[in-house]
């Protein structure tokens, strides 16, 4: 899909973003990033196909001033190719919480000093079906 990108949003701790989408059938990666600009993500949430080093497998990560930070690496993977995904993301300041349709929930530190979000971008090879903000 071509990228998606949302800008001057006013994500504030307590907040959830529901995504659905669905995944192509000769998907090798999609990603969800939320931050205040491209060189500044509190989150980089991007599930893999056929990783390298782990196979299917989700990678989360965030970036400042331009730098990548370590990566956090979970296989409870609940994607696949040619079908339709749900998950949730609540930001709740410190960390955020994603829920994955299968229950499974990652936290992942928010090691930015980002204490609102105003920008998101998905891009990769899914479509996005829509996002929610509660």
């Amino acid at each position: 899909m071509s990228p998606i990108e949302m800008f001057n949003l006013d994500i504030q701790p307590g907040t959830t973003l529901k995504v659905k989408g669905k995944i192509s059938e000769e998907a090798e990666r999609f990603a969800l990033n939320l931050g205040n600009s491209t060189d500044n993500l509190a989150l980089h949430f991007n599930p893999r196909f056929n990783d390298p080093a782990d196979g299917d497998v989700i990678v989360c990560n965030s970036k400042c001033d331009g730098n990548w930070d370590s990566e956090h690496r979970d296989t409870n993977f609940p994607f696949a190719k040619g079908s339709d995904f749900k998950f949730y993301i609540t930001f709740k300041g410190d960390k955020f919480e994603i829920k994955l349709q299968n229950d499974h929930v990652i936290e992942f530190p928010n090691k930015t000093p980002l204490d609102k979000i105003t920008y998101l971008t998905i891009y990769g090879d899914a479509k996005l079906v829509s996002v929610k903000f509660d």
